[in-house]
């Protein structure tokens, strides 16, 4: 008899017909909208295995309906919508998808850092409203990234991917991290300061961190104030680890130049989102690994990690 597992969102056909061979599966087949609380409920009842993504909060009520689970494949790195803590007690694995997205993460990083500093969405945004009527010598002027100094919070393998990128721009690259890493100052060039310095000094500072207590309300109104007031900070990491009431202040009291967004502290956002009016801020929902190629890796991966485990064998990628 095969194992029952349930998919929180339509996945590609390849997938799932190598899902199908190995298990009886329940699937909310809508691209679009998240699978409403009390149908993931009633279906992870019957489930031995879960396949979900962050847009599920995969919490106690959601374990404690659930008294088959053996296994939450995770379709994400970050694992923060689900209770870790919650899932040991009731002897559940947990597994992830890390590595896949990297370097795809890595250029909308730098993607969105340079469309900040130049101001590419106010530039699209004059020419769709008819407001390029002349040329001006400091028309839609930003901010020069050759040259300048970035400033990488966490050291792990997007933040060391980044740094690559920022090599080819000539930038002066420092970074801080819980562990100092020897091998990515051989190899990379980098600089370790301490966290204050890299506020203090960097044109530019991207947050790589993974979302933890730790982690969260890392940039708050202390760091801002310690900011240069010419500062972009690039956020690809997750929502929660910038405080978005300093950030809002900051912005609009211009204590940074500019921000660019791709997390949020509660996702999704609309246009009635605070930030999405501010013109020294780009917003992007969500797209870090949003790539073709990466988009289906890791929807093979989370696939795998679940039959590995159902089938008493060590997953790929495992968080617990």
């Amino acid at each position: 008899m095969k194992p029952k597992i349930y998919i929180t969102r339509k996945m590609e056909n390849s997938v799932i017909e190598r899902l199908e061979k190995y298990c009886d599966i329940s699937m909310w087949d809508k691209e679009d909208i998240p699978v409403p609380r009390d149908v993931l409920i009633e279906e992870v009842s019957k489930a031995e295995g879960l396949y979900c993504l962050l847009t599920e909060t995969i919490d106690q009520e959601i374990i404690a309906s659930a008294p088959h689970l053996k296994v939450i494949s995770n379709m994400a790195v970050g694992f923060n919508n689900i209770d870790i803590e919650e899932a040991k007690k009731h002897n559940i694995i947990v597994t992830n998808t890390p590595e896949i997205l990297t370097e795809t993460t890595a250029d909308l990083t730098f993607a969105l850092l340079m469309a900040t500093a130049r101001r590419l969405v106010e530039a699209v945004d004059y020419v769709e409203n008819n407001k390029w009527v002349t040329w001006s010598p400091m028309q839609l002027t930003g901010r020069d990234v050759f040259g300048a100094t970035l400033g990488i919070i966490g050291m792990g393998r997007i933040g060391s991917a980044l740094a690559r990128r920022a090599k080819g721009f000539n930038m002066k690259i420092l970074y801080h991290n819980r562990s100092r890493s020897l091998e990515h100052e051989r190899e990379l060039g980098v600089q370790y300061v301490e966290f204050e310095e890299l506020l203090k000094t960097s044109d530019f500072i991207c947050v790589m961190v993974p979302y933890s207590e730790e982690t969260k309300n890392l940039i708050a109104e202390r760091q801002f104030q310690l900011m240069k007031d010419t500062c972009i900070l690039v956020n690809t990491s997750r929502g929660g680890i910038v405080n978005e009431d300093a950030l809002y202040y900051a912005l609009t009291n211009h204590q940074i130049w500019a921000a660019g967004l791709d997390v949020f502290e509660e996702e999704p956002i609309d246009k009635s989102n605070r930030f999405v009016s501010l013109p020294n801020v780009i917003t992007l929902p969500h797209i870090g690994s949003a790539s073709i190629a990466t988009r289906l890796k890791m929807e093979e991966v989370a696939a795998e990690n679940l039959l590995r485990v159902l089938q008493n064998k060590p997953p790929m990628y495992r968080v617990i």
